[in-house]
């Protein structure tokens, strides 16, 4: 076996209040893939922010030993500098900057104080190359889908010389297909001699490219897993995780379907940027009172277009169609309107469309009810305050309290801060969009539990998600999606992975 690379012992981060980790003990061998897994809150984010030095030392108690020698690193940078680079989940790229410039970001390729553009060029088509992406180091990051960003950003990483590369959440955005391509990625760079951390939700993925995994819960470590020697399938890492056996991944549900209470019909929308494009087309659903409807879909069929687009019109230009609820066509021109109309759509950009950050959490539960805890446009502050805590403990929202800012929240917790303020407002049809995307599977437990009791009362609910068990999992029926049109509808009983792609196969080689 070869040497350790880094160990990290007797970690102990505390903010204030919260003991974020507790005396963490982890070392990684030069030329594996660790991955670290963990519930959210389990600190595996705090740990590789100690790490990297966005919590420098002095912050936090405990060694990093790297290549033998103790580090103390005080910037991001001083990491960099030993080889140490870092992937967030949210990317940091410059919208408007091109490929080449967001690569070369804060790393230019200078010659004589002066950016030498030709160079800064070369290098970047070079690396990317290296990474697998064919595309114009000219072209503004903006105008790429978030599978390239992806590889823009590692392209970036490997400019910087990286010898110990941490991933958090890498596939957490991206399609099947994307993430099978990352994965590859990672497993090249093994070969190259890249060490890599990675930190994933999925566990599938983890059990595939792992050489031993670290799992984390409440802030310490539980144990690491061999791959060749430990049993490193989901079952056993779930269990490491939340501390029990999760037996069924998606609790059981009696449904009892009522009559259609919302339907689209022939539903058009024109891209509010490109001129004559249209994104959704001809687009008909129904969602009936007491059941879940997943439309399901590859990266790019349009869902989040259409789901936005129903919900007011928060998408898109040159809209045509009918909405019908119980029956009766109604016009929903602005946000405004669809909320009256019983509607609510939960977001699947949770940080800079679904919640305020700054906001606290008390304000960000109440902010699309306003109108039920104020009197005369005069806000209830009491009001308010038993609203909040009603909605923390009813979806058991992990915080410190009320008044804890939105944006220290996990992302599973966040998750569970937009449904409480959706469900707040008690809509008849909850679009949820991508609901559990980058949490954790006892958090997408919970979400789903709620999901349930939302349907058991009623209501209708909308299920978007890129992860096709999920869809399978969760829905009475079915709607799939591709370039922008519905090319299918089956029921829970035939919905399975192989019959949902076969609509998508099949609809494209008709050119659909």
């Amino acid at each position: 076996m070869q040497s350790a690379i880094l160990e990290m012992e007797n970690i102990t981060k505390i903010f204030p209040g919260v003991k974020a980790l507790d005396n963490v003990n982890m070392d990684v061998v030069e030329g594996e893939i660790h991955a670290l897994v963990g519930e959210n809150c389990a600190g595996k984010s705090t740990l590789m922010n100690v790490l990297s030095g966005i919590h420098p030392y002095g912050t936090y108690t405990g060694d990093i030993i790297y290549h033998g020698k103790e580090c103390h690193f005080k910037t991001i940078r001083d990491s960099e500098h030993v080889g140490i680079v870092i992937i967030h989940q949210e990317l940091e790229m410059v919208p408007y900057l091109t490929i080449a410039e967001n690569i070369f970001l804060g790393n230019e390729r200078v010659k004589n104080k002066i950016i030498d553009w030709d160079r800064t060029h070369y290098e970047a088509n070079q690396l990317l190359k290296r990474v697998g992406l064919d595309e114009d180091t000219q072209k503004p990051v903006m105008d790429i889908g978030v599978g390239k960003q992806q590889l823009v950003e590692i392209a970036k990483v490997l400019s910087k010389k990286v010898k110990l590369l941490i991933l958090d959440e890498p596939t957490a955005a991206l399609n099947v297909e994307e993430s099978k391509k990352l994965l590859k990625l990672l497993l090249q760079f093994k070969e190259e001699g890249i060490t890599s951390i990675m930190i994933s939700h999925k566990i599938h993925e983890v059990s595939e490219v792992a050489d031993r995994i670290t799992i984390l819960r409440d802030g310490a470590t539980i144990e690491t897993l061999t791959k060749d020697k430990d049993d490193i399938g989901q079952d056993r890492i779930i269990k490491g995780m939340v501390g029990r056996p999760l037996t069924n991944r998606f609790p059981k549900r009696v449904s009892d379907v009522g009559e259609v209470a919302f339907e689209v019909k022939n539903w058009n929308v024109f891209d509010p940027l490109v001129e004559g494009r249209k994104v959704i087309k001809n687009a008909s659903i129904n969602a009936r009172k007491g059941e879940v409807v997943g439309i399901a879909g590859l990266m790019g069929a349009g869902r989040t277009e259409f789901a936005m687009s129903i919900f007011g019109k928060a998408y898109g230009k040159n809209i045509s169609g009918q909405i019908l609820i119980n029956g009766k066509e109604v016009n929903l021109n602005n946000v405004r309107k669809a909320i009256d109309n019983g509607i609510a759509y939960c977001t699947e950009d949770r940080k800079s469309a679904g919640l305020i950050l700054n906001s606290d959490v008390k304000s960000n539960i109440t902010l699309a009810g306003l109108n039920k805890i104020s009197k005369n446009s005069v806000i209830n502050e009491n009001k308010e305050i038993r609203v909040a805590e009603e909605y923390i403990k009813k979806l058991n929202i992990k915080t410190s309290g009320i008044m804890q800012k939105a944006g220290n929240l996990s992302g599973g917790n966040q998750q569970k801060l937009i449904l409480s303020k959706w469900t707040f407002v008690e809509p008849d049809v909850l679009v949820l969009d991508e609901p559990t995307r980058g949490i954790d599977v006892g958090a997408k437990y919970e979400i789903y539990l709620i999901i349930n009791e939302l349907v058991s009362e009623g209501k209708s609910v909308i299920f978007i998600s890129s992860e096709l068990p999920e869809i399978i999992g969760m829905s009475d029926r079915v709607f799939v999606m591709s370039k922008g049109s519905i090319v299918g509808e089956l029921e829970a009983g035939e919905a399975t992975q192989e019959s949902i792609m076969k609509c998508i196969m099949k609809s494209q080689s008709k050119g659909v």
